[in-house]
């Protein structure tokens, strides 16, 4: 698969598509990802890609003309393929695990990095395919929004964490019923006076089990109440997590 990101900052690309276990798919390719900096499409000395708002306001808004000649480059160098063109913003959809797997084995988009106070309008009503959301916050800019989707992506890829089940266990996936993960322990057994819960130290995987699948649903009714609701309409929840819930909490 592969993204193109339209930015005005690639220099902060640099370190996080070279570090950390994702780099592997990056590196393999099974995550391509290039660059594209708007500047480099803008005209003049000075190579502007903002102007003034109409109506006045605080802030600048960024130009629907640079921003064109960029895709029309990004579409030529994919031979026009039809990637989709996602735009980060605030009214977009929120970017949750569902919508991570479907990126995660699609061909690919181009990401806009917005700045200032946001894109001419008209750009976005002709050309811009989706929206993402990372949450009910405002950024400087699209960049991080762009390194949570592709961080998000690249880890799901064959081989690219340590244990190919790693990422089947984590929050919010399906195998889990859609609930959050359970706490973690390592050595030592004994740490500041608190001890390792002992249903892990045991042995016996089927009350391992067990105490694993209480704690996620005890977290997750206390913490995302909304994902045990969801999970009960979806029929995911047995009699014995109903007794578990009603005797956690």
């Amino acid at each position: 698969m592969r993204f193109d990101i339209v930015t005005l900052f690639p220099e902060l690309f640099a370190p996080f598509l070279e570090s950390g276990v994702t780099r592997r798919a990056y590196a393999s390719g099974q995550v391509e990802v290039r660059l594209w900096n708007l500047r480099d499409h803008a005209e003049g000395n000075y190579r502007r890609v903002d102007d003034r708002p109409f109506g006045g306001g605080p802030g600048m808004v960024m130009m629907a003309e640079p921003l064109a000649r960029c895709l029309a480059a990004i579409r030529a160098d994919r031979a026009d393929d039809g990637a989709p063109v996602v735009l980060f913003s605030p009214i977009g959809r929120p970017l949750d695990h569902g919508a991570v797997e479907a990126w995660s084995t699609s061909p690919g988009a181009i990401l806009l990095c917005g700045r200032y106070e946001g894109l001419d309008q008209r750009f976005i009503d002709r050309h811009v395919d989706a929206q993402i959301s990372l949450g009910d916050f405002v950024l400087s800019g699209g960049e991080i929004a762009a390194m949570a989707l592709l961080d998000a992506v690249a880890r799901l890829q064959p081989g690219v964490l340590h244990d190919e089940g790693s990422h089947q266990l984590d929050s919010f996936n399906p195998a889990l019923d859609g609930l959050l993960d359970c706490p973690h322990y390592t050595r030592p057994e004994v740490w500041e006076g608190q001890g390792v819960p002992e249903e892990l130290l045991s042995g016996h995987h089927a009350r391992i089990e067990r105490w694993r699948r209480d704690q996620r649903l005890a977290l997750t009714a206390r913490h995302r109440p909304d994902l045990i609701a969801a999970a009960r309409a979806a029929g995911r929840l047995a009699g014995e997590d109903e007794a578990a819930l009603a005797r956690l909490l």
